[in-house]
């Protein structure tokens, strides 16, 4: 497989050293244009024919319509892609530098030929359970769109984030935000994602708790019987409903009881804080890369949830 530095989301690029010296001058574009290099910059226009315009240190850049996305000259991609594009970093390689009507040099890129790349020679050598880094684009109350690579984007279904129950991925996620996900399965062109195998078992995620503690949370759901707060993205109690309440507010609770065997955590909920909970700073469990067998339920419960990555949905 092709190093996979070379094939990262949309804007891990762009900051570097190595992406500034290559774009700073027109002889450092045509250097790039001979290896084959890809850098990224940001597009700041798309104008009517749909072509996004970069500002280059050197020169102004154009990815003609065609050469926007993978699909785009096919018809199986919208021009919104590319119009959503603005404003934000896309990768290229550089076609040609190339003289305007007014002797202004101007660089035209692809960043389709990027695209194609890392479908051929990193995405396409993918299997279920590698686990790859990725960025969220956008969220939809489905699921979280992410960036697995020069703008190829694929979909966290909304019930494979976490396994304490979200209303919406913006309760999880937050656009432009780097995050790991593990491949489910392949299906021709379509990659399948998950992301909740990374986030910890029931054990290490109550091992973070203790007995007589009191700690925040966020309520998930309220039901007649009791509310659900979750402590842990892949970790969640109930409590009984003892004061109004809704979905999103932090809460302090009290940890009354650990029962791993029937995967309880029962709560006393204490207060609740004003402000409507963000999403906090993802931590994972699992940083290796690549996983075949997930079980989340310890040994002695009576249930069994388990992943395994063997290409099925």
């Amino acid at each position: 497989m092709m190093m996979t530095t070379f094939y990262q989301p949309e804007g891990a690029l762009l900051d570097t050293a190595e992406n500034k010296a290559a774009v700073a001058t027109a002889q450092s574009l045509l250097q790039a244009q001979a290896t084959g290099r890809i850098l990224e910059a940001r597009a700041t226009m798309c104008d009517s024919s749909h072509n996004l315009w970069v500002n280059l240190p050197c020169m102004r850049g154009i990815i003609p319509r065609e050469e926007g996305a993978v699909g785009i000259a096919e018809g199986e991609l919208r021009d919104i892609a590319l119009i959503a594009r603005v404003g934000k970093p896309v990768s290229f390689c550089v076609l040609r530098i190339e003289t305007d009507e007014n002797g202004e040099p101007v660089a035209v890129l692809s960043r389709r030929m990027v695209q194609e790349q890392c479908m051929e020679r990193y995405l396409a050598h993918l299997q279920p359970g590698d686990v790859i880094d990725a960025r969220v684009t956008h969220l939809e109350p489905f699921g979280a769109f992410v960036d697995i690579g020069c703008g190829i984007v694929s979909m966290v279904p909304i019930d494979t984030i976490s396994v304490s129950r979200i209303s919406h991925p913006s309760d999880r996620f937050t656009v432009g935000q780097c995050v790991r996900v593990i491949i489910k399965a392949v299906q021709g062109k379509r990659i399948c994602l998950s992301h909740k195998e990374l986030l910890g078992t029931w054990e290490e995620n109550a091992a973070l708790f203790h007995v007589g503690e009191t700690t925040c949370g966020i309520v998930r759901s309220v039901e007649k019987y009791g509310v659900f707060i979750e402590l842990m993205p892949n970790l969640a109690g109930l409590a009984e409903l003892r004061q109004p309440v809704r979905p999103g507010q932090r809460t302090s609770v009290y940890i009354k009881a650990l029962i791993p065997e029937k995967l309880k955590v029962k709560l006393i909920l204490v207060d609740v804080c004003e402000d409507v909970a963000t999403p906090d700073p993802i931590r994972y469990f699992y940083n290796d890369s690549h996983i075949d067998r997930w079980v989340y339920t310890p040994e002695n419960s009576g249930k069994h949830i388990e992943t395994v990555f063997d290409g099925t949905m």
